[in-house]
């Protein structure tokens, strides 16, 4: 009844299944885990936001990487800027997430000769990509900055190519490391996102707060492969009955077949006559008649 399941077709069928189950079940709980994290990032960032500013060297020191839970940190840092060893950040969006630019990044030299980069915000990158852009001039003389505290920038992080050979002062990546070595003077690990004060003329335009109420389709996408490896065996079995059912009927049509021709076939017209009532007795009373009388003589 079930002996089709050993052809060559039904094995081959089966073992994919049997291989896109596990599969479609691990894809679930990886966009699970997707999930789960950007929830958990979700409340970091809405924590960190909601935090009291801190002087950023509390949170931050030179060749220290930024702990991921001060991310987002609102901190605080007073100096003044180093405009000699400012950089723009290259292939940067705005905050439409459309238009290409650059960040601006300026050294801020701390009280104790120490430095923090800081990201002022974005600026259009203008028609000419290979000299450096027209800048927005930092503040001058000592001023205040509060801003977000943000982690250096890696290419492995980030998936951002640090590019070689660019043009002067054009960077791909903010990290503090490579930029000690540019200023030749420490720098705190990590960088400022720059929230305030509101630059002159909106120019650079800050970098807008990141969005922390969006869980993506994570979840829904984890709930989709788990259906799709629930349908695997479900699917199977309707093929395996559809398949049984459909050479039933086939078996059973070749038997009705076979039957009908095997069937004898009817007797042809024309048996045994039979001679019309009375036929013969007539020429037997004719055997036993008596002779007609003789015709008279003159």
């Amino acid at each position: 009844m079930y002996r089709f399941l050993l052809s060559r077709q039904w094995v081959i069928l089966t073992l994919v299944g049997l291989v896109l189950i596990p599969v479609m079940i691990k894809l679930g709980y990886w966009q699970l885990h997707r999930h789960e994290h950007k929830v958990a990032q979700n409340q970091l960032i809405a924590r960190s936001l909601a935090a009291d500013p801190v002087p950023v060297t509390t949170l931050a020191a030179p060749g220290r990487e930024l702990p991921r839970r001060d991310m987002w940190r609102t901190v605080t840092a007073t100096g003044t800027y180093d405009t000699a060893h400012e950089v723009v950040v290259r292939q940067r969006t705005a905050a439409d997430e459309q238009s290409i630019g650059y960040y601006v990044v300026t050294p801020l030299v701390l009280g104790n000769g120490r430095a923090v980069l800081v990201n002022r915000g974005w600026i259009s990158a203008g028609n000419d990509l290979t000299k450096f852009p027209d800048v927005p001039a930092a503040p001058r003389g000592k001023v205040t900055v509060t801003g977000r505290m943000m982690a250096d920038e890696t290419t492995a992080a980030s998936g951002i190519k640090d590019t070689k050979g660019l043009p002067a002062r054009q960077v791909m990546l903010i990290n503090s490391t490579e930029q000690a070595k540019r200023a030749g003077r420490p720098m705190l690990g990590g960088y400022i996102e720059q929230t305030g004060p509101e630059p002159a003329g909106g120019k650079p335009e800050l970098v807008p707060e990141p969005d922390h109420d969006s869980i993506g389709p994570h979840m829904a996408y984890a709930i989709q492969w788990w259906l799709f490896a629930a349908a695997v065996p479900v699917g199977w079995v309707v093929l395996v009955r559809r398949e049984r059912r459909d050479r039933a009927a086939a078996a059973k049509a070749a038997e009705e077949a076979g039957a009908a021709g095997a069937a004898p076939e009817d007797e042809p017209d024309g048996g045994p006559t039979t001679e019309p009532a009375g036929a013969g007795d007539t020429e037997a009373a004719g055997d036993h008649a008596a002779p007609a009388p003789a015709p008279a003589k003159p």
